[in-house]
């Protein structure tokens, strides 16, 4: 006789504590051999932050309720997203409708991509804190006064920039109507619409004229090959947020061309491109990108002064 699947909706009955419920959801998340990658890197993470989410507590101490008993009420929610989890493939931040980010926390939907960036551990960084390591990027955080973010999405990076620089004026660009709405509501929460201005429009278009200190920008950068082997659980992200052409380097080569008519001199760009550094030097075997490393990451975000872009890019030429 076939074993029978797991069934949280009905087991999740027969628990008590939040540690019961987390060794569950662990055990049923490898069984399930589901895919990690927003915001949590394991089953054990994610199982935490689910539970710990969906019941309105500090996701960041699981131990300080390990031993609480749940409700039946509680039981029955868990399980619900639980199974979901398992049959539908939903990342648990669009489950919770809520992810963090630099210990920021923001609404989460389908409307845009799950914020993740590496762009949010440097911006935090000796490289941009001001704290007077040598070879930072940004010397003086509070001398930095126009900031351009570039594909924000849910807005996330638009919302820590304007607190990694206080007396920054905040431009955020989002060609989608849907994830730019998202934007809108994440802005609201923290009260941040009188310094983050948010457009609706493609690239450096509903910016023309303006000039940075510094841009920001978390592109779509994922190859076609690659799109055709997402796991389930990013297929529930927007596509247009994720794909960029054959080679994935669509919209990269579109900052890269427009780009140094938006930065001040000695300003640069901060940008995420994933796994794509091969295919970016090779593109573009001139330019000398500086490649950042973060705690989670390894050569995934690239610094580029305006003096240091390709020289078609410095022409207005097409790239």
């Amino acid at each position: 006789m076939a074993e029978q699947p797991p069934d949280p909706r009905r087991e999740c009955a027969e628990l008590s504590t939040l540690r019961d419920m987390l060794r569950y959801a662990v055990t049923l998340f490898h069984s399930a051999d589901l895919h990690h990658g927003h915001g949590a890197t394991t089953a054990l993470d994610e199982a935490a932050f689910l539970i710990l989410e969906t019941l309105h507590l500090p996701v960041d101490d699981f131990n300080a309720f390990a031993e609480a008993r749940l409700t039946a009420r509680e039981k029955a929610l868990l399980g619900e997203r639980l199974a979901r989890r398992v049959e539908e493939r939903i990342p648990a931040a669009y489950l919770t409708g809520r992810t963090y980010l630099k210990g920021f926390s923001f609404r989460s939907d389908a409307r845009a991509i799950i914020p993740r960036s590496f762009i949010a551990d440097l911006l935090f960084s000796p490289l941009f804190d001001g704290s007077g390591e040598p070879g930072a990027l940004v010397a003086d955080p509070e001398a930095v006064t126009r900031v351009l973010d570039l594909c924000t999405g849910g807005g996330s990076l638009a919302i820590l920039a304007a607190h990694a620089f206080p007396n920054a004026g905040i431009d955020a660009v989002e060609l989608s109507p849907e994830a730019a709405a998202l934007a809108r509501e994440n802005i609201a929460d923290y009260g941040l619409a009188d310094r983050i201005t948010l457009f609706e429009g493609d690239l450096f278009a509903p910016v023309r004229g303006r000039v940075y200190d510094l841009i920001l920008s978390n592109p779509p950068y994922v190859d076609a090959e690659t799109m055709a082997m997402l796991p389930v659980e990013f297929r529930h992200e927007p596509a247009m947020a994720l794909g960029s052409g054959v080679d994935g380097l669509d919209v990269t080569r579109r900052i890269l061309a427009e780009g140094p008519r938006h930065l001040a001199p000695g300003a640069g760009l901060l940008c995420e491109v994933g796994l794509a550094r091969p295919t970016l030097e090779a593109a573009f075997s001139e330019t000398a990108f500086l490649w950042l490393d973060t705690e989670d990451s390894e050569a995934e975000v690239y610094w580029l002064p305006r003096e240091d872009f390709p020289s078609a890019a410095k022409s207005g030429r097409k790239a």
